[in-house]
């Protein structure tokens, strides 16, 4: 397990706790329905808040989560990246990876820069033996993201989402990348 105070850096981004500038700019990215087109119905900026408060606890109890993402150039958050235990209910279990970004900042690289450095995170200080990401069938920039990455689908545990109404939000993919295939 790490420490739960660690930043990570990568030529453009910092990776790193949530701070309370974060709140705005976080309640704005998921009140968009295009940010939120794969992920359900947009929140409010209560809910929002107390996502915050969530990913925050799981820091401090785990050592790892979702951690906000901001441009160091101009110090401005474009959104999260991060790795969190996969939900219970599920039928998989392991740590998935995750990113979830403002439409402005979409179509930079920023998505796969982050992902790359949290993967590295993942295998080179926690020690995971895998890393699995999940998104819906529908969400093609993720899963081109996670091809990226070198992760590759895994038809076998796709499933419909339990939580998620009938339609295009149920039918979830599920990619993975074991540390052998990280390392290659």
């Amino acid at each position: 397990m790490t420490e739960p105070h660690t930043e990570l850096h990568t030529e453009r981004l910092l990776i790193r706790r949530w701070r309370e500038s974060d709140l705005a700019p976080w309640a704005a990215m998921n009140a968009d329905p295009e940010v939120r087109e794969h992920l359900g119905d947009v929140l409010t900026r209560e809910q929002a808040d107390a996502s915050v408060a969530r990913f925050e606890a799981a820091i401090e109890r785990r050592g790892y989560g979702w951690l906000a993402v901001e441009v160091r150039e101009s110090g401005e958050f474009v959104g999260f990246a991060g790795l969190d235990d996969v939900d219970e209910g599920l039928p998989f279990a392991g740590v998935e990876i995750g990113w979830r970004l403002a439409r402005t900042a979409w179509g930079r690289g920023y998505a796969t820069e982050a992902a790359r450095a949290v993967l590295a995170h993942g295998f080179d200080t926690l020690g995971l033996p895998e890393v699995l990401a999940v998104t819906t069938a529908t969400n093609l920039r993720s899963q081109a993201v996670m091809r990226r990455l070198g992760m590759v689908h895994d038809p076998a545990v796709d499933f419909d989402d339990p939580d998620a109404p009938e339609g295009p939000l149920r039918p979830n993919v599920v990619f993975r990348l074991d540390r052998a295939g990280y390392r290659a």
